[in-house]
């Protein structure tokens, strides 16, 4: 009778030591994921605070099964593991990308693919949201684990990405620049040849769009590079370093920014409408026809120069171009720059997403001028270039839809 009590206590195909891998129901907690002996238990907020696994109790017979089906449920609802109530403005992002995560690989020879997908995470309820964004990072680097030999056991360090930086130091009449890369180490070659984009080009411009200066500075060895501000009436500025660097292959052309103010008296001025004629020391520059813009369209302006007793203008090249096309939006300060080059020339084209254009001049006197903005708004087009040896900018504001 007795060995008859045994028999029926057991179910059949189940091992007798069943209990052993059987989950706990945790009791008079909020919902969470299940945990056996190989979870990995994630630490966001609390480092000082080591929560320790208890073990697994036994369930009753076919209750492992319902608390895999809950837990299944809580996973595919939330994303992967269960959705905490910490930070619900979400406001506390940048705070989590400067954190380093460190993660251990597991230890022994016999980790594989499948082994790491059978692995179930484990979060407290309390813990901010930010942890879950480096879930997939986590359980990519388990994968990686299990590919290396046996021995102790490597960390990875996940920091903040890092990016190009401008260094900038303005005093008196004197504006020095410096560009640091994302090691830390001052930026020291750039790209050369033939064309407007190479080097650095420094552009300085009044916030009320009234003034503008344009240069090409030398750099030195050490990377640092200058820009005389003596001709730059008072007031605050926008400083837009245009960087081409050696090193094409990771980042062809990105812009840096800073500010600086003019000491002086400064009466802002307000943007006057489009004038179709512009008169800079003598020379006219006249636009053809009402410009009809649109955002990340590329789009042309015709114009033509002429010199004081109206003959054609003969433009020089100047910084590798017939002439530069400097666009400014009022009141944000978004750049774009175009240029204008002889047909054929190399190294002329504006690029903006999968949009591009080319500015070029085939006769005396005349620009054909490519605009490619990123926004629709009022722009302040300043428009330079060489004649006679004298460098002229024309400003023009213009309305893009």
């Amino acid at each position: 009778m007795r060995r008859r009590e045994e028999i029926g206590a057991m179910r059949r195909n189940v091992r007798p030591d069943l209990e052993d891998d059987l989950l706990a129901v945790v009791q008079g907690e909020p919902a969470r994921i299940g945990v056996d002996a190989s979870s990995i238990p994630i630490d966001t907020d609390r480092t000082g605070e080591r929560e320790e696994l208890r073990r697994p109790e036994p369930l009753p017979p076919r209750a492992e099964e319902v608390a895999e089906r809950r837990a299944a449920a809580a996973v595919d609802d939330a994303g992967g593991v269960a959705r905490p109530a910490a930070d619900p403005g979400r406001d506390e992002d940048d705070a989590a990308v400067r954190k380093e995560l460190e993660v251990d690989a597991l230890r022994g020879d016999a980790l594989h693919a499948a082994h790491v997908r059978r692995r179930r995470v484990v979060a407290r309820a309390d813990s901010d949201r930010r942890g879950y964004r480096h879930l997939a990072l986590i359980v990519a680097v388990l994968g990686l684990a299990g590919c290396g030999g046996a021995g102790s056991a490597p960390s990875v360090s996940v920091q903040a990405a890092r990016t190009f930086s401008l260094v900038a130091h303005h005093s008196g009449n004197r504006l020095t620049l410096k560009i640091l890369q994302p090691d830390g180490t001052p930026l020291t070659t750039f790209k050369t040849g033939s064309g407007p984009h190479t080097g650095v080009h420094v552009i300085v411009v009044r916030r009320d769009l009234a003034t503008i200066l344009h240069v090409h500075p030398p750099v030195g060895a050490d990377g640092v590079f200058t820009a005389s501000l003596a001709a730059l009436p008072p007031g605050p500025y926008r400083v837009v370093v245009d960087v081409y660097p050696a090193n094409q292959t990771v980042q062809p052309n990105f812009q840096l920014f800073s500010n600086l103010t003019v000491a002086g008296h400064y009466a802002p001025q307000a943007l006057p409408p489009l004038q179709q004629h512009e008169t800079v020391d003598g020379f006219t520059f006249a636009l053809h026809g009402t410009p009809r813009l649109r955002a990340i369209q590329p789009a042309f302006l015709h114009f033509t120069v002429t010199a004081p007793g109206g003959k054609a203008a003969s433009f020089t090249p100047w910084f590798g171009a017939l002439a530069h096309a400097i666009f400014f939006r009022a009141g944000s300060l978004d750049y774009f720059h175009t240029h204008v080059c002889a047909p054929g020339a190399a190294g002329c084209t504006s690029i903006l997403g999968a949009a591009k254009v080319t500015g070029t001049s085939s006769t005396a006197g005349r620009l054909d001028v490519g605009v490619l903005v990123p926004v629709s708004g009022t722009w302040r087009l300043f428009l330079q270039c060489r004649v006679d040896g004298h460098v002229l900018t024309a400003p023009f504001t213009l309305h893009v839809e």
